[in-house]
């Protein structure tokens, strides 16, 4: 297409696709941005807004990748500086207004995250968090969902972040997992040379991460002058193309600036000499894109005028519009903690048992019940440490299969191949991240944690990104993943790193259910409902019960569920209640036969928790209201473990009911000993529940 001047557009300009009209919404983009940014710094100054951060210096890059993917069938993990790449997309002004002021009418979170942290279910853009470098692992998992679920249509998945998001662990585990699966991926590395106040050349060695991800088998990687459109729409192009041709995933590296602070809490004159800030205004999109538009005929300067008149009329009907919007109801706070369409803790979920054969363990309970919904839920996928029953499938007919360091896993590669049962590296961020992934694309993810001891590097995956994504994006997306861990001790030999327990961590966290069942038939029950239900799981196995015969029972059948939230009465009795989960039922149950043995007006009740988030606070209730005693017992820690709840809790519910004190038992406050003497002395053991029962029931 000619120019207005007759000039024929630069060379090479067609040849990447970019038409007239293309450059031209491309600059609408840069101004938008840029000018949506400083009307929000006005408006934070003014106190009309709570917080401000820009996407200035970025706006050039961002509208290339945009331009170069499709929204609404391709999948975006953006940051918190991509408005440019938003608008692009289809943002609009009056939405990302809405959002600062903290309305309820915005469409990304109903007023409950920051400015600049998009969501858009509709065009794909999937709910942002703040904290950095979180987002590369699920974005791998979105990317691995689309190729399971849309193998006919090569949906590319993008996924953006700072210089200083690189210098996460699991940028690296992103980058690592993508290529072992040669995912169609692009990470979008928008470098402006500093992590707030800290420059690149101390966060990355070389200053250059692509120099550093360059040696990574299949991974394109490009670096560009983010600041230049037209060199910035040829990388994305080329990264787009080698993603959608299914060769693999790829890195594009883009240096860019930032004129402004990093945020309007920041003071970037404090740490960036003058000599610093004015090479980087020299280098500003937003002043050399419509000069070199001009320059080169493509557009005339009366032309851009009048683009930058109705953009700023736009953001301007815009901010009017967002100032008058209605602010978020208070009552609304608790809304889409939790799915509102399934709730696991109905009747719905509560099926009889139809047993059949002979007793199983808890281990061949829950190996039977994941072979029986994956046969159900094609969209279920199970991946993990050691998980495959092979790591090569070809192999798998010579021998006899690993299915897990537990075999809970046994057979499900043998049966469903490995594209729905494969082996993990070890990197348990990675696992929790790419089943967040997974699950908000829409697939069923039945992940394992080999040991609970070594949940903590996927913290920031649990707290951060999976358990709040609903709530954030005020039911935009959803994220109904199961994480499996094997937890506790009573195993002779696990020491401090294969023994511990830990579920109030998790417990505290708004947005993820947790349960631990105590036998094989709740084992079947629970499990069914966790891979069932629409929320985020974390199911927590005890080891010690894999292999018992006590707790064995026949499989209860294939729609067996049983409601989180609702506790079993193990034992009845009328003198004490014993409030405990996990290995402390069987303990607590030895206890009670003790002490009724030693009187015979003792009469203990004992009530197995099973689903520790939400528990069941009525059944608590109705015993501790007939008996007058309460003893909380758990494996974990006695200070600040899950007891100290349910103890205060009856202690300020039901205290016209108490006789006595509530009673707590616990591990001691220190970490599990290899030795046995050591391991039973910290550990409560059945004379421990007996003591403090004793001093109850006597009190």
């Amino acid at each position: 297409m000619a120019a207005p001047a007759g000039r024929q557009i630069t060379t090479g300009l067609e040849s990447i696709g970019l038409e007239r009209a293309d450059l031209i919404r491309a600059f609408r983009t840069i101004y938008t941005s840029r000018k949506i940014d400083d009307r929000e710094i006005l408006l934070k100054r003014q106190q009309k807004i709570y917080f401000q951060i820009s996407a200035a210096g970025h706006e050039a890059i961002q509208t290339a990748a945009g331009m170069t993917m499709r929204p609404g069938v391709d999948w975006f993990y953006p940051y918190y500086r991509d408005r440019a790449l938003c608008l692009a997309l289809g943002v609009t002004p009056l939405e990302m207004l809405l959002q600062a002021v903290g309305s309820a009418e915005d469409p990304a979170s109903g007023g409950r995250q920051m400015p600049t942290h998009w969501s858009s279910p509709q065009l794909n853009i999937v709910t942002t968090s703040s904290t950095t470098g979180t987002q590369f692992l699920p974005a791998v998992g979105c990317a691995h969902a689309c190729r399971y679920l849309s193998p006919d249509r090569v949906e590319v998945t993008l996924v953006c972040g700072g210089d200083g998001h690189t210098s996460e662990g699991e940028f690296w585990e992103a980058i690592n997992a993508s290529c072992l699966e040669k995912l169609a991926i692009v990470f979008l590395i928008e470098d402006n040379h500093y992590a707030i106040s800290t420059s690149v050349d101390l966060q990355t060695p070389g200053g250059k991460i692509s120099k550093l991800v360059e040696s990574f088998p299949g991974l394109l990687v490009q670096e560009v002058d983010g600041t230049d459109f037209v060199e910035s729409y040829r990388a994305m192009k080329k990264a787009v193309e080698y993603c959608r041709e299914g060769q693999g995933p790829a890195l594009v590296h883009a240096h860019v600036i930032r004129p402004y602070s990093h945020s309007l809490s920041d003071d970037e004159r404090l740490y960036k000499t003058e000599a610093e800030r004015e090479a980087e205004r020299k280098r500003d999109p937003f002043r050399r894109y419509p000069e070199w538009l001009v320059e080169e005929g493509i557009a005339t300067e009366a032309e851009l005028e009048a683009i930058r008149q109705e953009v700023d009329l736009e953001i301007q009907e815009a901010t009017e519009k967002a100032l008058k919007a209605r602010p978020p109801d208070p009552a609304s706070a608790p809304l889409y903690v939790y799915s509102p369409d399934v709730d696991p803790t109905s009747s719905d979920f509560q099926t009889e048992p139809q047993p059949s054969g002979a007793p199983i363990t808890m281990v061949d309970a829950i190996n039977r019940t994941l072979h029986d919904e994956m046969e159900r839920n094609e969209r279920i996928v199970v991946f993990g440490e050691d998980v495959a029953d092979c790591s090569h499938e070809e192999n798998l007919k010579e021998v006899k299969g690993k299915g897990g360091v537990f075999k809970a896993t046994l057979g499900l590669q043998r049966r469903f191949g490995s594209k729905r049962c494969f082996n993990s590296p070890l990197a348990e961020a990675a696992i929790v991240g790419r089943a967040t992934g997974m699950a908000t694309r829409g697939m069923k993810p039945v992940v394992e944690i080999q040991f609970f001891d070594y949940i903590w590097p996927a913290m920031m995956q649990f707290r951060d990104e999976m358990a709040n994504i609903r709530w954030r994006s005020f039911n935009g997306f959803k994220c109904p993943a199961v994480v499996r861990a094997a937890i506790g001790g009573y195993l002779t030999g696990g020491s401090i790193y294969h023994s511990q327990s830990g579920e109030s961590m998790f417990t505290h966290i708004p947005g993820i259910r947790v349960v631990m069942p105590s036998n094989a038939q709740d084992a079947v029950g629970l499990l069914r409902t966790a891979i069932r239900c629409d929320d985020p799981v974390l199911f927590l196995e005890h080891k010690k019960l894999y292999r018992e015969t006590y707790n064995r029972a026949p499989y209860p059948g294939p729609d067996y569920m049983i409601p989180f939230g609702k506790a079993r009465v193990v034992k009845q009795g009328r003198r004490l209640t014993i409030v405990t989960y996990g290995a402390l039922v069987q303990k607590s149950l030895l206890a009670a036969t003790n002490l009724e043995q030693q009187r015979e007006d003792w009469s203990v009740e004992v009530i197995d928790l099973r689903s520790l988030s939400p528990y069941d606070w009525e059944t608590i209730a109705e015993s501790v209201r007939k008996t007058s005693r309460a003893l909380v017992v758990h494996e974990d820690n006695r200070s600040w473990g899950y007891g100290g709840e349910i103890a205060a809790r009856i202690a300020d519910e039901l205290f016209e009911f108490l006789d006595a004190p509530v009673g707590r038992v616990g591990a001691l406050d220190t970490y599990v000993g290899y030795s046995p003497v050591l391991e039973d002395a910290i550990l409560p053991q059945v004379e421990d529940v007996e003591t403090e029962a004793r001093r109850l029931l006597l009190f």
